[in-house]
This record gives C-alpha cells, sequence and structure tokens, in this order.
C-alpha cells in the first residue's frame, strides 16, 4: 500500500475487533434478577448429596467427577444473619457454611431501590458457597455436613470493631469444637478460626480444609458470557486460572507453601487465604449437578486429651479492590486481571486511582488522564502528524507520478523513493509514533473494563454508569464524527479502494463502540479531540511553512 496510515488502521481495526471479543468473551456485564433477602427461618433439610464434595484423606484417591446436570440443593438448617456495615451475610448451621454473603455498597444496579449486589448465594441455580470443616477421617466430624449450633440466630456490628459468631459442635464423647466467624469493620476479611477442646481420654485429630462451591453462570448468548472460575496462587507459578472445564478434566491435587485458591468472576472475588509459611494441600472437583470446587486442606491439627488447640485462616470476600487485597494475601490483586500488559497498566490505574482522588468523579478522571497521556506522548505525536502534514503537501505530486507511470509499479515505487528523499520525509514516520502508543491505549482499555471502581460509576448528563454502554449512543456517534474529522487532515489514500476502506472504517468503529463501556468511549473521543487540535495546528504550519 502506498499509504502507511491506511495499513495502520486496517491493523488498529483488527486490533479493536481483537479487543471486542476478548471483552464480550470475558468482561461483559451479565444481568442479573433481583433476588429478594429471607427472613431468619429453619429450612428442612434437603436431598442427600452423598458428600462427594468433602476433601478426602491424603492417602485417598479423589473420587471420579459424577456426570449429572440436575440443580443440587444443599442441605440446611438454621440460619444465623450477621450485619455489619459492609456486609448482610446469612450463616447456616448445617455445616456452618456461609451461604449468603451482600455486599451493602455495591447495588444490583443503579436503580434507587436496587437490592444490594449478592456475591455468594446458597440458592440451587445461583449456588456459590464459602465451606470448611475439620476432617477427622472417622465419624462423626464437624465438616460442612455436621451440625452446629448457636446461642442466637441473629448478629451485628453495632458501635464496635469486630464481631463475633460462634457455632458449636460436640462428638458426644467430650470433643467439643467452636467454629468462629469474626468480621470485622470496613474490611472485606472475615476471619474463620476452629478452635479444639478435647475432654476425652483419646487422642482427637482431624485436617482442617476450606473451599469454595458454585455452579458456573447460567447464561444463554455465550458472547456475553462473563469469565468465572478458579484460581489458585502460588510463588512459583503466581496466577493461574483454572476453569471449570479444566475441574472436569482432571481434578487438581498439589502441594503448595503460601498459596491461596479462589473462585472470580467480573468485579468480584471469594478467595480463602490460609496461614502464612504454611504448606497446604490444594484440590479442585467437579461434582454432580454441574457444580465446581476448589479448595485446601492445611496440616494435621493434633488435640492431646485434656487440651485444646486451634487452627484458622482468612476469607476474603467481595469487590476486586487491589488496595485493600495487597493487605491480606500476595498476588490478590492478581486477580484484577490486566493481561499481558499489566506492567502498564498497574502504573496507569495508579494514576486515574489519585487523579479521582483529587477530582471525585470517575468520568473526569478519564478525561485528565487522557490529556496527561497526550502530554507524555506530545512530541511523538507532533512527529507523526509533521510527517502526516508533508506528505498531504506532496499528494499532488504523487498523484501526478501515479499518473505518469500508470501500471508500472516499480519505476513508480522508484520514483516515490526518489521524491520522498529529495523532500526529506520519511512515509513511516507518521507510524512509528502511533505503534509506540498502542499498548499504554490497550491497557488503558483494560483498566477501565476490569476495574471495579468502575462499576455503576456515574459521570454526567445522560451517563450514569460508565461501565455500561451510553443507553442513547451519543457517544460513539460522536466518536465516529471525530475519526471523520481525523480522516480530513490526514493525506488522501491514491488508491480509490484505499479510500473506500477509510471512509468505512468510522462506521465500523461506531458500531464496535456501541457496545464497549461508555468509559471507553469517553477516552476515545477525547483523545480523537485532542488529536484533532494538535493535527490541525500542526497540519496549518507546515502548509504556511510551504
Amino acid at each position: 500500500m502506498d499509504n502507511p496510515r491506511t495499513l495502520l488502521a486496517i491493523a488498529l481495526s483488527f486490533l479493536v475487533l481483537l479487543i471486542w471479543q476478548a471483552w464480550m468473551n470475558d468482561y461483559a456485564t451479565q444481568p442479573q434478577q433481583p433476588v429478594e433477602s429471607a427472613g431468619v427461618t429453619d429450612s428442612a433439610p434437603a436431598m442427600n448429596t452423598d458428600r462427594e464434595d468433602l476433601p478426602h484423606a491424603p492417602v485417598d484417591k479423589p473420587p471420579a467427577a459424577v456426570q449429572e446436570t440436575i440443580a443440587v440443593q444443599l442441605p440446611a438448617g438454621q440460619r444465623v444473619e450477621v450485619k455489619t456495615d459492609l456486609f448482610h451475610a446469612v450463616i447456616d448451621t448445617r455445616g456452618g457454611d456461609l451461604r449468603e454473603v451482600e455486599l451493602l455498597q455495591y447495588p444490583q444496579n443503579t436503580d434507587k431501590d436496587s437490592p444490594p449486589y449478592r456475591l455468594l448465594d446458597g440458592s440451587p441455580d445461583k449456588l456459590f458457597v464459602a465451606q470448611s470443616g475439620l476432617r477427622a477421617g472417622k465419624e462423626p466430624e464437624p465438616t460442612h455436613y455436621a451440625t452446629f449450633t448457636v446461642e442466637k440466630n441473629s448478629f451485628e456490628l453495632g458501635n464496635g470493631d469486630s464481631v463475633d459468631v460462634p457455632l458449636r459442635w460436640t462428638d458426644g464423647k467430650g470433643v467439643e469444637v467452636i467454629k468462629l466467624y469474626r468480621f470485622h469493620r470496613n474490611s472485606y476479611v472475615v476471619e474463620v478460626e476452629f478452635l479444639v477442646r478435647n475432654g476425652s481420654d483419646q487422642p482427637w485429630a482431624a485436617r482442617p480444609y476450606y473451599q469454595l462451591q458454585r455452579i458456573p453462570k447460567k447464561q444463554e448468548n455465550r458472547f456475553l458470557y462473563t469469565y468465572t472460575g478458579g484460581v489458585l496462587y502460588s510463588p512459583e507459578e503466581k496466577y493461574e486460572k483454572i476453569k471449570f472445564d479444566d475441574m472436569q478434566d482432571a481434578e487438581l491435587d498439589r502441594k503448595i507453601k503460601d498459596g491461596w485458591a479462589a473462585m472470580i468472576q467480573h468485579y468480584f472475588v471469594a478467595a480463602w487465604v490460609p496461614p502464612r509459611n504454611e504448606t497446604d494441600r490444594y484440590y479442585t472437583r467437579a461434582l454432580k449437578g454441574e457444580r465446581y470446587v476448589i479448595g485446601l486442606t492445611g496440616p494435621t491439627l493434633e488435640v492431646a486429651p485434656g487440651s485444646e488447640a486451634k487452627t484458622e485462616a482468612q476469607l476474603f470476600v467481595g469487590p476486586k479492590l487491589q488496595h485493600a487485597m495487597q493487605k491480606v494475601a500476595p498476588g490478590l490483586e492478581l486477580t484484577v486481571d490486566y493481561g499481558v500488559l499489566t506492567i502498564i497498566a498497574k502504573p496507569i490505574f495508579w494514576l486515574l486511582e489519585h487523579i479521582h482522588a483529587l477530582v471525585g468523579n470517575w468520568g473526569w478522571s478519564i478525561i485528565f488522564l487522557t490529556m496527561l497521556i497526550k502530554l507524555a506522548f506530545f512530541k511523538l505525536s507532533e512527529t507523526s502528524y509533521k510527517s502526516m502534514a508533508n506528505m498531504r503537501k506532496l499528494a499532488p505530486r504523487l498523484q501526478a507520478l501515479k499518473e505518469r507511470y500508470g501500471d508500472d509499479k516499480q519505476k513508480l515505487n522508484q520514483a516515490m523513493m526518489d521524491m520522498y528523499k529529495k523532500e526529506k520525509v520519511n512515509p513511516l514516520g507518521g507510524c512509528l509514533p502511533v505503534l509506540v502508543q498502542i499498548p499504554v491505549f490497550i491497557s488503558l482499555y483494560w483498566v477501565l473494563l476490569e476495574s471495579v471502581e468502575m462499576r455503576q460509576a456515574p459521570f454526567m448528563l445522560w451517563i450514569q454508569n460508565l461501565s455500561a454502554p451510553d443507553p442513547y449512543y451519543i457517544l460513539p456517534l460522536v466518536m465516529g464524527v471525530t475519526m471523520l474529522i481525523q480522516q480530513k487532515l490526514n493525506p488522501a489514500p491514491m488508491d480509490p479502494m484505499q479510500a473506500k476502506v477509510m471512509m468505512i472504517l468510522p462506521i465500523v468503529f461506531t458500531v464496535f463502540f456501541a457496545f464497549f463501556p461508555s468509559g471507553l468511549v469517553l477516552y476515545w473521543v477525547v483523545n480523537n479531540t485532542l488529536s484533532i487540535a494538535q493535527q490541525y495546528v500542526i497540519t496549518k504550519r507546515v502548509e504556511a511553512a510551504a
């Protein structure tokens, strides 16, 4: 092609197509149905699930996955409700499972009366629960199938800094286990502790386990699928995604020191974090009812007669707030997945967050960040626009050369090279500066797509959710207009076919961006507007100098 800008535009279009496909497959938000919060009730035990989701002793081989598609209702006992400044949680006395967690600061949608977003849910069609217990290897044992007792069925943080929820279990032979949930003010970390008191005349031993069990989100349109699956962290492998298909194909059984296990989805995460410097066995299971489990078992807890011992772990359950997750465990912030350009995306997010601390609005933060990025690349852009202005100035002479040599491509190319050399114009000078900036632009895309801070963040006027597409398609249309204006400032392609391609590109981009989050489109509109202003001034200077 005799116009390198055409080649670059086509490459950029292909790049946007890839971004579109990646976003639709991994990041598009799936609308959720409103969920009514039930009161404190006693539920009847449901169907038996054969306890296939219990972790087995190290000498046992994990059971084969059971292929069924029926929904499975977990066994239930008494509901224990917990209210803090961040949570409304429900613990079930059957196993002491954490069956429900509603995030009070994150509504399900932008409606005025929207209920809180429910991250953990014990209902069969939305199953996502946190389970834990002690595996003694013989009955009775305080697993998540055991029945615990509790003094009351409602706990509230009140004016304190934390609230404890103790559940008790006994084997009837002198062994008592207190399973303690501790919720803290202004924290998405829940501490889970097992205190074992051995009042019998025999030693007692068990292995603690902590696991997350859930079903995939059921969605009719696969292109709107939000990535939901397991994540495993180890100091060696760092961040490792374990998809549900991987769990179905082969069950994981791995020893890891200083690791953690999680289930993630767009914007939110639940992760079990064991004590530091501890080696645990991590596992996955594929169960009947399309349920999947990822978890870990800790070292054996041995309790001599007449003594007591305890073990504990932390559960992070909430939004993917990087500054909060960094304090919990190494690498937990990696659940905010920026992809291969994380090294660039993290500083961009840091800058965006600091701008927001000053202006208090994520829309204006995006605008000011775009201006700063544009300023950082000002010289590179200036070089690019000067090159394009010079090419625009040579356009009539290039057209004359094409008419002179006709279909003789060899002579035409040689004449063009001679003219470029004589006029000291680099035909590729407008491409390199743009290519250098592309990784930064892509990184900003992923920052705006993946950061929970953008979820339902309002801007102004009709844009009340920067993480959702523009409801009236105004920003995408404005973006298309800015692309047309930019084309008028660029040298026109000599090939009529290339000219048609260039005219179609704004339409293609407008269609793509109509489905992108409005925060991304806002960035693109501001970037294009600043580029137009800079390019216009430089073009006029070059033309005046001529």
